[in-house]
């Protein structure tokens, strides 16, 4: 389905599989929430696919792909979290097969391209801003089958977002710079399908996420480039994070959740107080061959230093250096992004649904980003 560049003041529901949902133009193709409606686009169709267009202006989502085809449930949340209840996963069982290709999402008062209970999925050549929790989340899936490469988030509270998503989920070359949190990696005892695991980082820019002219995030992080809250057996390798007041790692426990048994290594790591470690145990986290070797608070025991770590008990939590967290604006103000890369070709190009993603995926191939200019 081509649509025609115009200004589409309506919310968009794809219910029947294999439906490709392409703007003629990828600035020119809106979907605008005027601050009234919830969702922009939502996706309960397997197989399907938004690309080439843009969502903006919206009280929750801008593209929603989801399992859950209760629309009351489709709305902040789609089914799981703070203030409504956990993911039925047998009433709603996983989207099969997702895609977004070259979207714009921004202002969007949640979650710029959101996939919750879906699989199979992948996520490319995006753009978010301005989003009061974060500009890409993927939630509840295990396994996960998805793959996010190659997006810039900016001006978000978070860029990306991972929360009980687990197993063959891999975020590769992407961008998060100039919000208020780089990336985050949660177990949430309040949503289904905790813990955390076995996500993979490889080969991100995660730069500058100390922008306080970006929304308020409800938990109030700030100027952190990767947090793990949980979060267990995900691999952080060879990405680019630079200029961070807080940290450039935070690992922590959270709701009864022990981070342990992350691998964070070959990373480069420039004008950023290292690790913050706030955990009982080092629960067999363990970080080698990242430049320069991390710090925390207090000197890093032997066991976290070589890999597998090993859970020997650690020494108090130690402190950072308070950083008092700036206000934020409201998502409304944010000011809109400039013109993003067409998908090519756009009114030639043969649809292609979202069938048998993501793929084969080498997280190898990914390696460490350029430094980046200013």
């Amino acid at each position: 389905m081509l649509v025609s560049s115009g200004v589409y003041r309506e919310a968009v529901t794809v219910r029947r599989p294999g439906v490709v949902l392409r703007g003629a133009d990828r600035g020119g193709t809106v979907v605008d929430g005027e601050f009234r409606r919830a969702n922009g686009i939502t996706v309960t169709g397997a197989g399907s696919v938004v690309e080439n267009l843009t969502v903006r202006n919206h009280l929750a989502n801008g593209v929603l792909f989801t399992g859950v085809t209760d629309e009351r449930l489709q709305g902040a949340g789609a089914g799981g979290g703070q203030g409504y209840d956990p993911l039925d996963t047998v009433r709603f069982p996983p989207l099969k097969g997702f895609r977004a290709s070259y979207v714009t999402a921004y202002n969007n008062a949640l979650y710029g391209i959101y996939a919750f209970d879906a699989r199979g999925g992948l996520i490319e050549h995006s753009y978010a801003s301005g989003h009061s929790d974060s500009g890409i989340y993927v939630g509840q899936c295990d396994p996960c089958d998805t793959v996010v490469r190659d997006n810039v988030l900016e001006h978000n509270a978070i860029g990306i977002e991972v929360t009980n998503a687990s197993r063959n989920l891999y975020f590769l070359a992407n961008t998060a710079r100039r919000n208020r949190v780089g990336v985050t990696v949660n177990s949430d005892s309040l949503e289904a399908l905790g813990p955390q695991h076995g996500a993979v980082l490889a080969g991100n820019t995660i730069t500058d996420n100390n922008d306080d002219h970006s929304p308020e995030q409800a938990d109030g992080g700030f100027g952190i480039a990767i947090g793990i809250g949980g979060g267990t057996r995900n691999r952080i390798e060879r990405n680019r994070i630079e200029n961070h007041r807080v940290a450039a790692l935070v690992l922590q426990d959270v709701q009864g959740y022990p981070v342990q048994d992350n691998t964070i290594r070959d990373n480069t790591i420039k004008n950023s107080t290292a690790l913050v470690l706030s955990a009982a145990r080092t629960g067999g986290n363990c970080l080698t061959g990242n430049t320069p070797t991390p710090t925390s608070p207090h000197p890093l025991p032997p066991a976290t230093t070589s890999c597998p770590g090993h859970d020997i008990p650690l020494p108090a939590p130690g402190t950072t250096t308070p950083v008092k967290t700036p206000p934020g604006l409201s998502f409304k103000h944010i000011t809109p992004p400039p013109p993003q890369q067409q998908m090519p070709h756009p009114q030639t190009t043969p649809a292609r649904p979202a069938t048998d993603l993501p793929g084969p995926v080498d997280p190898s191939h990914y390696r460490l980003p350029a430094p980046t200019t200013h």
